[in-house]
């Protein structure tokens, strides 16, 4: 992951199993994924299915990321080494994940599927698209069928002032404030969207 970059990031269970079979689990894994990614990316969307996730981040610039590690390193960071540092706490995150999980259910192995995938997001159109795509997820798995009645991800964020660690503001701007937001997420999910799963 480059710094700076925005990326869409996907996972998915291995094989039928589920990532998530009991309402903590889904809290827990937010737990994990601020004290993970969130000292190396910024984080502009959410959304937890019971099999696969969507995240939409962006890395940390390249002097946050070097003030990041660069104790650890006790130099500054060659950019190659930033993105293969900002890649692994990806890596991290499902491995603690995994652990706790099996610990808990009484299972071996690993629980995500081994390539995590990542999409560059370009522009402030591609930007808004993710973030929609991304809330709308249940929807098009008929899990809900509105966006605001699925409780574990990061749209309903948007429509409150409570602390968060979601970039609110920032997608809010970049929508064009909160009922354009609104607007743009009463559309259908686009079916040519490459990720629908």
């Amino acid at each position: 992951m480059a710094p700076g970059q925005f990326y869409h990031v996907f996972n998915h269970a291995n094989g039928r199993e589920n990532l998530f079979v009991e309402e903590k689990n889904y809290s827990f894994f937010l737990q994990k994924l601020s004290k993970h990614i969130l000292p190396a990316c910024r984080i502009y969307a959410y959304c937890l299915m019971k099999n696969h996730f969507h995240l939409l981040v962006q890395a940390r610039t390249e002097a946050e990321l070097n003030q990041l590690w660069s104790k650890e390193e006790e130099k500054e960071l060659p950019v190659g080494k930033l993105i293969l540092k900002t890649s692994k706490v990806y890596a991290n995150l499902f491995s603690s994940y995994t652990q706790a999980f099996n610990k808990v259910y009484n299972r071996m192995g690993s629980l995500f599927i081994p390539s995590m995938k990542t999409e560059e997001v370009e522009g402030d159109a591609s930007f808004c698209k993710v973030v929609h795509y991304i809330h709308a997820n249940p929807v098009h798995h008929r899990f809900v069928d509105k966006i605001d009645k699925w409780k574990h991800s990061s749209y309903k964020i948007f429509l409150s002032n409570g602390q968060t660690n979601i970039e609110r503001d920032y997608v809010l701007k970049i929508f064009g404030g909160i009922d354009m937001f609104l607007k743009y997420h009463e559309q259908p999910i686009d079916l040519k969207y490459k990720w629908i799963e």
